[in-house]
């Protein structure tokens, strides 16, 4: 019993100094993907900012574009758990709330806060998708959630009695697409310099005028 609980105890030290060790190698990632770029930025100098040996870096991630991902899937949600935006407490909200204009802010929130975590991140990843297949990939699995969140979310509206029957859903799922989408938000921040403050409140606006007062009810 002893012996057990004392491997129990070793796995779980071993465990934490793992993830201490991640957490400083993500942490350094980001700082220098946003400093020098994707193409300008190296593991081992990702490995020097982190304070850990190089083939620390290539054991725990392998390749830079598996680490660039790690970096921008942290951001997209804010930590290091495992648990997807899509199943976040505010995102679930976006779909069960108990009026349109409710699930539209709360929607509107997620994106928001995606906007300020990790929007320069991904014109970082923009820049990288011609170069990275792997990210090229990713960039694109996230563009087609990105397209089927929209449409569930407003396939659910539909079933939960929040749109007039008139309401062409799909038209609604494609113009929001546009409005959510990673692409957008690069867009705004490389044409007219917008930060996260200012994506905000354009997008609740444009958001609530998908659909017309006279078309709800």
């Amino acid at each position: 019993m002893k012996e057990q609980v004392k491997a129990d105890a070793r796995a779980e030290f071993g465990a934490a100094r793992i993830a201490r060790t991640e957490a400083l190698v993500v942490a350094a990632a980001r700082e220098l993907f946003l400093e020098h770029g994707y193409a300008a930025t190296a593991l081992t100098q990702v490995a020097r900012r982190a304070g850990v040996a190089p083939r620390t870096v290539y054991v725990r991630f392998g390749t830079k574009a598996a680490l660039f991902r790690r970096v921008v899937d942290e951001a997209l949600v804010g930590d290091a758990e495992p648990i997807d935006v899509a199943h976040r407490p505010r995102a679930q909200d976006a779909m069960t709330a108990e009026t349109l204009t409710e699930r539209l802010n709360a929607l509107a929130d997620v994106t928001v806060g995606i906007a300020d975590r990790a929007g320069a991140l991904l014109e970082v990843a923009a820049q990288a998708e011609g170069a990275e297949p792997e990210i090229a990939e990713a960039a694109q699995s996230g563009r087609r959630e990105t397209a089927r969140l929209c449409k569930e979310f407003w396939s659910r509206a539909a079933e939960d009695g929040l749109l007039a029957s008139t309401v062409d859903v799909g038209q609604l799922a494609t113009t929001m697409d546009a409005l959510l989408c990673a692409d957008t938000m690069v867009h705004l921040r490389r044409v007219h310099g917008w930060s996260a403050a200012e994506y905000g409140p354009w997008l609740r606006n444009a958001l609530h005028a998908l659909v017309a007062a006279d078309r709800l009810r």
